[in-house]
């Protein structure tokens, strides 16, 4: 987002045309999460445990939850924090927050984000999951739509 620099939080904004609770729901749920996000997220004691098409896997403790407006996370050594607000018109306004993030890693970070918002948004619209799942192309390699 404009103003974040390198070493400080990363900030992203995305409107979502769908309700706060579908948002919501998308992030706190296992096949949520499995459809956008990771080959697997499943909640186990307050924590949740990613699996990535890599092979890299991550545990992250559930740090905050206040259906509908607040679900965070200790993502990759900080605190990942999504707030959901209604639009006024039936639809999400997203402001992700991730702070924490080492500088040597803040560029990757910041740009691996909209690989996580925007299969997000398409998967709430129109319900197709858009990343590849194929373990030869995924981040590792260069592919943005892992």
């Amino acid at each position: 987002m404009r103003g974040d620099e390198p070493g400080g939080p990363i900030r992203w904004r995305l409107h979502i045309p769908v309700a706060p609770e579908r948002v919501y729901e998308a992030l706190a749920s296992d096949a949520g999460r499995a459809a956008f996000w990771a080959e697997a997220a499943v909640e186990r004691a307050g924590a949740i445990e990613f699996r990535f098409i890599n092979g890299y896997s991550y545990s992250s403790p559930i740090l905050e939850r206040q259906p509908p407006g607040v679900w965070a996370i200790d993502y990759m050594g900080g605190e990942a924090r999504f707030e959901l607000a209604p639009d006024g018109r039936g639809g999400t306004d997203l402001l992700l927050t991730h702070a924490g993030v080492a500088i040597d890693e803040w560029n990757e970070v910041h740009a691996g984000w909209l690989n996580v918002l925007f299969p997000l948004k398409v998967w709430l619209m129109q319900g197709p999951d858009i990343r590849n799942h194929d373990p030869q192309r995924s981040w590792d390699q260069g592919y943005a739509d892992q």
